[in-house]
């Protein structure tokens, strides 16, 4: 009898495209960033006041994943940025070959940046490189101070690690503090940025870093990528 592994597979193949996928954004010096999250931790919010500030010294697209709707992609699209819906039915997660498909009805021609916005799911995105340059992931302060170490995969994967919702804090009782801790005893190499989208708390600190990362020299970005990062 023999063993087939499936996972192992999958995820191989998957590397396999995102390389193609990390070709093609190179080739166009393109920055890619990968946005995670579970559900309702406010990552369109996020990219929205991103786009704000990043506008209009950087031309952006937007690549949005959700299992149904149009909703965020129609709010990305409000803003003047391009945005191309993928709608994955009951799949948890982008690949790389979704993008890949992507690519075909989305021009990348003249953007400088592009923001893949993840299905919202706190396990399944993080084990699935798409090419990205950038893994970014933001979690709501009130989903609790334990998560990080619950549910260690996207936080140990993240280069930098958004806590957003910090205005609710006072009414959560979720300690900052111990959140901070327990994200950085996962990954100690994570870049923490505690955010509110309704007081602007830390967007700007947050995307003076991005901006900082865009323009780092392409030997750096391929460094970190090759680490990790």
């Amino acid at each position: 009898m023999h063993r087939i592994e499936v996972g192992s597979n999958i995820l191989q193949a998957n590397e396999e495209i995102a390389e193609e996928n990390r070709q093609i954004f190179r080739t166009r010096g393109l920055f890619v960033v990968n946005i995670m999250s579970a559900p309702g931790a406010g990552k369109t919010s996020v990219l929205e006041e991103t786009i704000k500030r990043l506008k209009p010294a950087v031309n952006i697209g937007v690549i949005e994943g959700d299992l149904h709707t149009t909703l965020d992609s129609d709010r990305i699209n409000a803003l003047g940025v391009p945005s191309f819906q993928i709608t994955t039915g009951t799949v948890c997660h982008l690949d790389a070959r979704m993008i890949h498909s992507a690519l075909h009805g989305f021009t990348l021609d003249g953007l400088d940046l592009l923001f893949i916005e993840n299905v919202g799911n706190l396990v399944c995105p993080a084990e699935f490189d798409l090419g990205e340059d950038l893994r970014v992931m933001i979690f709501s302060t009130v989903e609790g101070a334990d998560k990080p170490k619950k549910y260690p995969v996207m936080f140990h994967e993240a280069e930098a690690v958004l806590l957003n919702k910090t205005d609710l804090v006072p009414y959560s009782g979720v300690p900052l503090d111990e959140l901070i801790a327990n994200v950085l005893d996962v990954n100690p190499e994570a870049n923490i940025f505690p955010t509110s989208c309704r007081t602007g708390e830390g967007i700007d600190l947050w995307v003076n870093w991005l901006t900082s990362r865009i323009s780092a020299p392409r030997s750096a970005r391929d460094a970190a990528t090759a680490t990790g990062g």
